[in-house]
């Protein structure tokens, strides 16, 4: 059975959430920090996100069926 990216960006990842700041180092340079947060003030964010302190963090597999949702295949 393949794997999706999806999929290994989240066996890959350290933890079961990602902070906001981390979002391009996750995705490899596909979203900005800023880019998100401008979605999120629009509504259009991935579902799920909290404060931890003052960061905004986001749940891995929310993010993850977000980024999916988003992405289409060329």
């Amino acid at each position: 059975m393949r794997r999706t990216i999806f999929e290994e960006m989240k066996e890959r990842w350290p933890s079961a959430v990602i902070a906001r700041t981390e979002i391009e180092k996750f995705t490899g340079g596909a979203l900005s920090e800023k880019y998100l947060s401008n979605l999120d003030s629009l509504g259009r964010g991935p579902s799920g996100r909290f404060y931890m302190g003052r960061r905004v963090m986001y749940p891995i597999d929310s993010l993850l069926s977000w980024l999916e949702g988003r992405s289409k295949k060329i």
